[in-house]
């Protein structure tokens, strides 16, 4: 073994010599041979001195143990071991002041030199006793208090170290730690220690017998007692300042010891100093004192101090936190023998109290202290403190006194037995052996026999004949097979993880395997255009669904390949079952579009065959890999490749087979060709490897050489592998990424195997040989990577000068980006001249060449105009050099560049323009493979997700988003097909932007669902799909809005040109029709296309409206959007009109609807021409009628259309019959009555009846089948004829003209009312899904019967009080409707509101009860009608209270789905629209009087107001520009029409002459048809709100107040009718008997309904639940944070920490996004309130799950304590939020509550905020930034949104704002510039800071455009 040389240092002579040792010399025996060989150090005796090895920190240096080895110190050679006395002073100071001097041993710690420091004073107990280190009051401030000071706690800090120093806490005491030494705690050898007792466990036992020990109590006792530690009252303090005169001065002499004698100071607490009296009361105490010895008089004093509350207690003051609030407040922690306690800092008070056996266990961090009581307490106490190890070491103390004391008294008072056996377990490293399971090594079978000789001994039963022979042959059997499973190493729970989804996937592939044996069955198709449109849009989807999952397979494929690469141990297991996980999904769903597609294609060729055997062989291929994969298989490497090939073949061959095989047969052979030349030219450099492995000398190093090029092997054959998987969808970005990926795999390997031969020889030749062949490796890997990206970013050339048009084009936008850098843009000009100029140059070599002599003039012309252009562009230039700061200079450039760049389109033959459509293309295409999987990654984690309300979302963002993939699929196709139309181009830029907001809908929904998915991979999968989607969106944005500017407006063309072939296709469908061979398309039904029509016919309306507005303002970009949208609209249209006619079995039905259909397109391509001519001419009134009439002609159209729906007709000849039968109300004169005036009320009250009956039955009607409708309309118009006869017979019976008149005019109302319930059936038949439409229908059913009550009040004369109890029970059986339908709102009532309406009108409803009973008794007949009266109106408000509540109850559970508010409220114009026509039609009546107009005039005032209003909240709240601009432009004609109608008024109102009648009619005109217009436009359906759905637990929790509310309705209903025969005979007892019941019944039903509403208060069932389960989760983190602090936190191998930082950013996130929702809930909408905080609880389990696992994969303690002590933070935080929430439970009222709530959420806010700060540097810190760039692209997309903060300063105030923050961020990056060179560990803060900078300048910038002009805005946004 090779010697250690180590300079030995005699420190007595300053002696240094070097001195060779055996490593495995023990100390011991170098100190001897240094004493032998060293004469210098043979001084004193040999056991006093030693070796030191030192340190420049004197802390770190130490003393070698003589027992030990050298070796076992890790020496090397050169060291310098320190050869002196061990021995050393120290001075220890008695706390009577008295100083000793002791010789102590310095390498011995403090709890060994406490025996010999004790046992030299004559102390015992030494156990009991410490060491202070005294620190100097410099240092003091500097060093650290109970709690560390905070930059911003400061305030709160001085109060804590003012109370503490007031205090006296133990925490100010500096104890020396007993089991380190003197040297490591930095004692000095002239430093004094003071000893002092630190447990007081035995001191009862102190007496006289042991005056060293009674003297140091007392003292220790008196110092405490004077100042303050031990609280007393004035009586005890002069009782022991008696004493202690007695112990100084002895007996007390009366002459001597008078008042003035003594030194206050140092007898009394400082409190009592001046206190009267005093002295004398001393003096007085010393008397009693007698003769006492100085000893006695010591024992008096301690036994006297032993009986306050407060000795033996060690305090430390902490903070703790105040219960359910998020505050800390100090306390006093009390330490002692017997117990912990709590204890009130300022009278000492003791609060709490655990005995120590109480204390499972404890745990000390750096700042904080935590104890577990196990079963004697539910939760933990913490407390902030910096002292964690103090009191965690005095805690152990008195443990190890009391387990130390119990065991001596076990062994009978022996202290130990020193013939007991001592173990000692010596572990040398150079012994150790590593021990490593081989994974399935291929070895040879030995052969041998296993016969051994025999041997012979004699027997016990003497000697036996003994046969010989011979021995049979040995027998061999060899067994070939796996391994038994019971000899491999256990699974890991990654892999186990692993193995759970491999099984998962492996049945979702069978699965996949069998629905693949059969193709789909479609029902027959028709030949009309629309079926063949239909058929080829469905295959184009199809290809396209099946190439982006066939996509996803190879890229999986890859991932697996990639990812198992490496050792097994470090793989991450989690990222391969998500690849796994994408694999298996999208199997799933190709399968069905296989399916799909093999039944539209045609089988003459035997193509669907083909093609799902082409599927099926892929699926085998996926299994095969699966089985391959699995971590128990022990298939070996080559199977994993093999099975992967396999998959990149069957992936080729599907392509193939549905003609989706993009890159060319060339493109496959040159790639795999380079792929080997890549692994011939590792195989090359392993031979070289090997070739210096033969000639390296370690053995060591050699394995290394040899393993480094094994390893170079592998990668480079994974390489060939992936780029075999990949090839066929290398044009996928996906794909891409992996075989780059592998690339850099083979790269890593190739450098790892040249670092392994640099350190395994020194040959210049063989190293050389080494690098030249990974030179060679590098050279073909860059050609591998370089034919990759040159496919993927160029492909073939477009256009003639497609490389100059390209450069122009980059470096044009890097000068529009580099603007504010004048340096910049000109080095960026300088290339751009020189591009354009070889440009120019190439133009006119081209031009001269040219045969054609007028395209070499337009070539010539074209390149003049370009170089004009350059020669612009470079004086710019020149000028923005010359002043580089002026922003006038930078901003020509800029311009002049821009024009630079038109000019290169013009003349480069659009080559630009192609470039920007083909960059959309490709954008569009990976936004809709993007789109696709996260589709089916949202449908793999459905199973697994935990969070309804997420899961439901992104249901919903899935569903939009899979009607928007088609369309931008065809929008691709289509401009594919038609590279030079401007229409199909247009089209896709209008799909591309439309497919943005839903994309964006799904990310956000898929980023919110990813942290509460259990299952990993799947979870895994989604996130990354959702970023990846991201991404594509992201691109997509920008492609199409460069591709839109290229385009210019061609909308209006684009619009007419759609709306034409639309037409034709109907008209074909006409004549398929009339052949009968029209069918409907697939997933068509009558039902879902009536809907459809209905529904779209509004969207028609409203765009058409927009396109008029539009149009008469003459703004072209405006009128093209309109015209878009009103083309869209339309397409919907014709599908649905043309689904209807199909699914009809009526020819003519069908020929009708398609013929309305063709008159609505021909209507509307003459509007859209006619508005593209008005927009030639503005200001043209002809051109304004021409369109109006084509306007009016199309919306005419449009309601034949509508009309031709089943069951319209019916109901359209139900409203003429309706206006015909009322036309007989009009005649001057009645018809003569035929019958008595008894037969004409009768039949009017049976026919009132009726038509009150037919109006319950078509409200019904219209919720059911188009028959039904058509049969209560029918019935409803022939009750409606039978009543209005009755009604006229009994007008003619009144006597007075006045009353006839009133009964006529009644007679009208109901028709009115009865007209407007038939409308409003017919609305809702054809559009269910309207907003509030059902409400509507059941209002107008109320009104029809409220006007029949009217009537029969009026005209009919019965027995006193029946009509009154006949208008009731109506009005009754009207409102029962409510109770039916609980799935929609009733009122606009909030659930705060319903219960005081039901306690209003309960109260009502009681006394009336009453009133009706003792009118009943009395006889007063008119009282009795009253009281009815007002019991009718409160049990309907009790009713429409309690239908409200149900809905809001239902609504409210976290299992239904909560209601989108829409942008307008549709019902509420509708409303307004018919108020101000009413008004108007008032206004311009001859008969109005002057109170009528005024009354008119308000109503028209109020509701244009509030139509103004609407439309302002509109406009700010909608993305969408056209309505935004629509909107406001309505609100200004709404405001200027109505305020030349308030001018006409005042005029009238001055002159009631007809000439100014005439005027206000005039002025009336305008007024409606703007707020018609409106109404029309606000009826989009976009606009409206989604209705809510209520889950079958809401409905439960419904049916206790549905209950009582029907019951109170019944019981009401008999009430009053045995009323109604009461009033009639008082006398009867048995009536009474039944009206008394039926009260009671109401009575009950309606304590039921108030206890029912009050039990089902919205929320708090849920925030109880959530209070729960954050609890739960706190207590978690708890064990954590305790785990953590001792150390025993285990740490996650199932999941990296990358993807464990990655869930805990998106949680946190999610949490951040739910505060602001839960503060508006918790506010004012309690029907939300239960939703948002299921929602928010259900984040904090995956929280603390993603916290623990980050702070158990960090090495750092201090970085792990950080982690979960801000987790634990946010979770208490939102449990003080969840606490505020439910006491403000939704109630805008409980307004006390309001400030609870605000505070809870910004401490939450400032906790999350805090976290995500920690978690950005973290990341940062291991180069993961991407949470950061995910949040900055988030600010970026936010700017886009339309709803933006209400803003409350002015412009000015955020442009100062937005400079600031602009200033900051630009600062930051420069730093950063700075920092990346010299402190790089330093850029995760200051990416952090940009991140925050940014978000915060994001949503200036959006209240800055908020505040902006107009033209502003763009401009403002864009920058941003």
């Amino acid at each position: 073994m090779v010697a250690l040389s180590l300079k030995i240092c005699v420190c007595q002579c300053n002696l240094v010599k070097t001195m060779q040792f055996e490593p495995s010399t023990a100390v011991y025996d170098a100190c001897r041979i240094i004493r032998e060989r060293v004469p210098e150090a043979q001084t004193g005796q040999a056991s006093d001195y030693g070796l030191f090895l030192s340190d420049e920190d004197p802390r770190k240096g130490i003393w070698l143990e003589s027992g030990r080895t050298l070796d076992y110190y890790m020496l090397r050679n050169g060291d310098i071991l320190d050869y002196k006395k061990k021995q050393r002073p120290l001075k220890i100071k008695m706390l009577d002041g008295a100083v000793k001097t002791i010789m102590v041993d310095d390498s011995k710690t403090v709890g060994e030199l406490l025996v010999t420091i004790c046992s030299r004073i004559g102390i015992t107990n030494y156990e009991e006793y410490s060491l202070i280190q005294e620190v100097m009051e410099e240092k003091k401030e500097d060093g650290t208090g109970t709690l560390k000071k905070d930059r911003t706690l400061l305030r709160d800090e001085r109060k804590m170290e003012k109370l503490k120093a007031k205090l006296h806490t133990d925490d100010d005491l500096n104890w020396l730690d007993h089991s380190r030494t003197f040297r490591e705690q930095g004692v000095e050898e002239t430093e004094t220690l003071l000893l002092r007792r630190k447990f007081f466990y035995s001191d009862q036992n102190v007496d006289s017998r042991d005056p060293v020990q009674l003297n140091l109590l007392y003292v220790q006792a008196r110092d405490d007692i004077l100042n303050g530690s031990h609280p007393v009252s004035f009586d005890k303090a002069c009782e022991f300042a008696g004493i202690q005169a007695q112990i100084q001065f002895g007996p007390h002499i009366e002459h001597k010891h008078k008042p003035g004698f003594l030194d206050l100071k140092e007898f009394l607490p400082k409190e009592y100093i001046k206190q009267r009296g005093n002295e004398k009361k001393i003096f007085q105490d010393h008397k009693n004192c007698g003769e006492m010895t100085e000893i006695e008089a010591k024992v008096k004093y301690v036994k006297l101090a032993r009986s306050l509350r407060t000795y033996g207690v060690s305090f430390f003051l902490v903070k703790e936190k105040m219960k359910s609030k998020n505050k800390l407040v100090p306390r006093l922690l009390g330490i002692t023998k017997e117990s912990v306690m709590r204890v009130e800092e300022k009278t000492k008070d003791v609060v709490q109290e655990w005995p120590l056996t109480t204390v499972k266990r404890w745990a000390a961090s750096p700042k904080s202290f935590t104890l577990d009581f196990g079963e004697y307490q539910e939760s933990y106490y913490s407390v902030q403190t910096t002292e964690g190890e103090q009191i965690s070491q005095l805690i152990a103390g008195y443990i190890d006194i009391i387990l130390k004391k119990k065991q001596s008294k076990d062994r009978f008072g022996l202290e130990g037995d020193e013939e007991s056996t001592m173990l000692e377990e010596s572990v040398s490293p150079k012994k150790s052996t590593i021990l490593q399971q081989q994974f399935n090594r291929v070895g040879r079978v030995e052969h041998g026999s296993v016969a051994l000789p025999g041997v012979i001994r004699s027997g016990s039963i003497g000697a036996e004949s003994l046969s010989m022979g011979t021995m049979p042959s040995a027998q061999q059997q060899v067994i070939m097979g796996q391994m038994h499973r019971g000899h491999m190493p256990p699974l890991s729970s990654a892999q186990q993880a692993l193995m759970g989804t491999i099984n998962t996937s492996m049945q979702a592939v069978q699965q996949a395997q069998a629905d693949l044996g059969e193709v789909d069955n479609l029902p027959p198709l028709g030949q009309d255009m629309a079926s063949k449109v239909w058929i080829q849009n469905k295959v184009d989807e199809s290809k396209h669904e099946i190439h982006s999952q066939v996509d996803a397979i190879t890229a999986g494929t890859a991932s697996v390949v990639n990812l198992t690469a490496g050792d097994p141990t470090d793989t991450d297991y989690t990222a391969v079952g998500c690849a796994i996980t994408t694999i298996s999904s999208n199997l799933t769903e190709m399968s069905k579009g296989v399916k799909l597609l093999a039944a539209l294609i045609e089988d003459d060729t035997g193509g669907s065959n083909d093609l799902m055997g082409a599927a099926r062989n892929l699926a085998g291929a996926v299994s095969d890999l699966l089985k391959a994969v699995e971590p128990a298989s022990g298939e070996p490497r080559q199977t994993v490749l093999s099975a992967a090939g396999s998959i990149g073949q069957a992936s080729g061959d599907l392509l193939l087979q549905i003609g989706e095989n993009e890159s060319d047969e060339r493109f496959q052979e040159v790639l795999m060709i380079l792929a080997k030349a890549v692994a011939n030219a590792a195989a090359m450099m392993v031979l070289k490897a090997k070739n210096v492995a033969q000639v390296a000398d370690d053995t060591a190093l050699q394995n290394r050489v040899i393993a480094a090029a094994t390893q170079c092997a592998l990668s480079t054959s994974q390489l060939v592998a992936c780029a075999k998987v990949v090839s066929p969808t290398i044009s996928s970005p996906v794909c891409q990424e992996q075989l780059i990926e592998a690339g850099k795999l083979v790269d890593r390997s190739v450098e790892g195997c040249v670092q392994a031969c640099l350190s395994a020889t020194v040959d210049g030749e063989m190293l050389k040989q080494v690098s030249s062949a990974a030179s060679v490796v590098g050279q073909a890997l860059g050609d591998l990577l370089e034919h990759v990206c040159h496919y993927a970013s160029h492909g073939e050339p477009i256009g003639r000068y497609d490389q100059a048009t390209d450069t122009i084009m980059t470096v044009t936008e890097s000068i529009f980006s580099s603007m504010g850098d004048a340096g910049e843009m000109v080095r960026q000009a300088r290339v751009l001249a020189q591009a354009t100029s070889d440009l120019v140059n190439a133009m006119r070599s081209d031009a001269e060449v040219e045969v054609d002599v007028d395209n070499s003039k337009k070539l010539l012309a074209a390149a003049k105009l370009l170089a004009d252009a350059t020669a612009r562009m470079v004086e710019a230039a020149k000028g923005a050099a010359a002043y580089p700061e002026n922003e006038d200079q930078q901003q020509r450039l800029r311009e002049a560049a821009e024009g630079l760049r038109v000019a290169t389109n013009a003349a480069a033959q659009n080559a630009i323009k192609k470039k920007l459509i083909n960059r959309l293309e490709n954008a569009a295409k990976q936004a809709a493979a993007a789109a696709t999987q996260t589709i089916a990654a949202s449908q793999n984690a459905a199973a697994s997700n935990k969070n309804t309300a997420a899961h439901q979302q992104l249901v919903q963002s899935c569903k939009a988003m899979a009607d928007h993939i088609p369309q931008l699929v065809q929008g691709v196709r289509g401009s594919q097909a038609q590279p030079e139309d401007l229409t199909t181009q247009l089209s896709l830029i209008i799909t591309s932007q439309n497919f943005l907001q839903p994309g964006s809908k799904m990310v956000t929904s898929a980023k919110s669902s990813v942290p509460t998915v259990m299952d990993q991979a799947a979870a895994m999968q989604l996130g990354q799909c959702a970023k990846n989607l991201a991404t594509s969106l992201a691109e997509l944005r920008t492609a199409a809005q460069k591709a839109n500017e290229a385009c210019g407006p061609m909308e209006i063309h684009s619009a007419l040109t759609a709306v034409q072939t639309l037409k034709t296709e109907l008209q074909d469908a006409k004549m398929a029709a009339i052949d009968m061979q029209l069918k409907p398309l697939p997933g068509e039904s009558m039902e879902k296309c009536a809907q459809d029509l209905g529904s779209t016919s509004k969207s028609v309306g409203s765009s058409m409206a927009q396109l008029l507005t539009c149009a008469a303002q003459g703004n072209e970009h405006y009128t093209g959007l309109a015209a878009r949208e009103t083309a869209q609209a339309l397409k919907t249209l014709a599908q649905a009109a043309r689904g209807v006619a199909a699914s009809t079995t009526n020819p003519q039905a069908a020929a009708s609807m398609l013929d309305s259909a063709c008159d609505v397109m021909e209507g509307s391509a003459m509007l859209i021409h006619e508005a593209k001519q008005a927009l030639v001419s503005p200001g043209d009134s002809e051109s304004q009628q021409r369109l109006a009439q084509v306007a009016k002609s199309v919306s005419h159209s449009l309601n034949n259309c509508v009309n031709c729906l089943p069951g319209q007709k019916d109901v359209d000849m139900a409203l003429r019959s309706i206006g015909e039968a009322s036309k007989k109300l009009l005649g001057e004169t009645l018809p003569p009555s035929t019958r008595s005036f008894q037969e004409a009320q009768s039949e009017l009250n049976q026919t009132a009846a009726d038509l009150n009956q037919s109006a319950g039955d078509v409200v019904h009607a219209s919720r059911g089948s188009s028959t039904q409708l058509a049969d209560a309309s029918g019935k409803f118009r022939e009750d409606f004829d039978d009543f209005l006869d009755a009604g006229i017979e009994m007008a003619g019976h009144t006597q007075r003209k006045d009353e006839q008149i009133q009964v006529i005019g009644n007679l009208k109302n109901i028709s009115m009312a009865s007209s407007k319930l038939l409308l409003a059936a017919k609305s809702l038949s054809v559009d269910p899904g309207a907003a509030n439409a059902k409400n509507l229908l059941a209002a107008a059913a109320r009104a029809v019967t409220e006007s029949i009550n009217q009537l029969i009040t009026l005209a009919t004369q019965q027995a006193p009080g029946q009509k009154e109890c006949d208008n009731a029970l109506r009005e009754l059986e009207a409102v029962k409707g409510m109770l039916a339908n609980p799935n929609e709102p009733v009122s606009n009532l909030s659930y705060f509101h319903c219960i005081e309406s039901v306690m209003e009108n309960s109260k009502v409803l009681g006394e009336s009860m009453a009133g009706i009973s003792q009118n009943c008794k009395t006889g007063d007949v008119p009282a009795f009608g009253g009281c009815v009266g007002l019991a009718s109106k409160a049990l309907c408000g009790l009713t429409e209270a309690a239908g409200q509540a149900s809905y809001l109850v239902g609504v409210s559970d976290p299992n239904s789905q909560a209601g989108h508010q829409g942008l307008v409220d549709a019902i509420q114009f509708a409303r307004a629209n018919q108020a101000i026509q009413m008004a108007c039609q008032n206004l311009v009546d001859p008969d109005s009087s002057p109170s009528q107009v005024l009354s008119s005039a308000t109503i028209v005032a109020k509701h244009t107001s509030a139509l103004c209003n609407a439309c302002r909240l509109a406009s700010s709240k909608t993305a969408n520009p056209t309505a935004k601009r629509h909107f406001v432009q309505s609100a200004k004609e709404v405001a200027n029409s109505t305020a030349n109608l308030v001018k006409t008024i005042k005029a009238l109102d001055g002159d009631f002459s007809q000439e100014n009648r005439n005027t206000c009619l005039v002025a009336t005109a305008p007024l409606i048809e703007a707020v018609e217009n409106l109404t029309a436009f606000a009826s989009n359906p976009e606009f409206a709100s989604s209705p809510a759905q209520i889950s079958n637990e809401g409905s439960a929790a419904q049916v206790p107040i549905l209950q009582s509310a029907r019951s109170m309705l019944d019981s009401s209903t008999h009430l009053l009718k045995t009323a109604r025969s009461l009033v009639i005979n008082p006398k009867d007892p048995p009536t009474w008997s039944v009206l008394a019941g039926h009260s009671r019944t109401v009575s009950d039903s309606i304590k039921g309904l108030i206890t029912a509403i009050r039990d089902k208060a919205p929320g708090q069932r849920e925030c109880d639940y959530s209070i729960d389960n954050i609890n739960r989760c706190i207590r978690n983190i708890e064990q954590a944070s305790l785990a953590a602090v001792s150390q025993n936190l285990a740490s996650r191998d199932d999941i990296s920490l990358e993807a464990l930082q990655e869930q805990l950013t998106s949680t946190v996130q999610e949490i951040g996004y739910l505060i602001n929702p839960i503060s508006t809930a918790a506010r004012g909408e309690a029907a939300q309130l239960g939703h948002k905080v299921t929602q928010l609880a259900g984040y904090f389990e995956p929280l603390i799950r993603a916290s623990v696992g980050v702070a158990s994969k960090l090495q750092d303690h201090q970085q792990q304590m950080t982690f979960l002590d801000q987790t634990k933070t946010l979770a208490e935080s939102a449990l003080q939020m969840i606490y505020a929430a439910k006491e403000g439970g939704g109630n805008p009222k409980a307004s006390h509550t309001h400030d609870a709530i605000a505070e809870a959420a910004q401490l939450m806010k400032e906790a999350v905020d805090d976290i995500m700060v920690t978690l950005n540097e973290a990341a940062s810190e291991g180069g993961m930034v991407g949470a950061m760039v995910d949040s900055i692209a988030e600010a970026m997309g936010s700017l886009d949104e339309g709803t933006s903060p209400e803003p409350e300063g002015s412009f000015v105030d955020y442009q100062t704002t937005m400079v600031k923050y602009s200033k900051a961020i630009a600062v930051t990056a420069q730093e950063m510039m700075t920092k990346s060179v010299t402190c790089p560990e330093e850029l995760g803060g200051l990416a952090s800071r940009v991140t925050t900078d940014y978000s915060q300048l994001a949503l200036q910038g959006r209240l800055a455009a908020h505040t902006a002009e107009p033209q502003e805005k763009c401009n403002l946004k864009t920058t941003t």
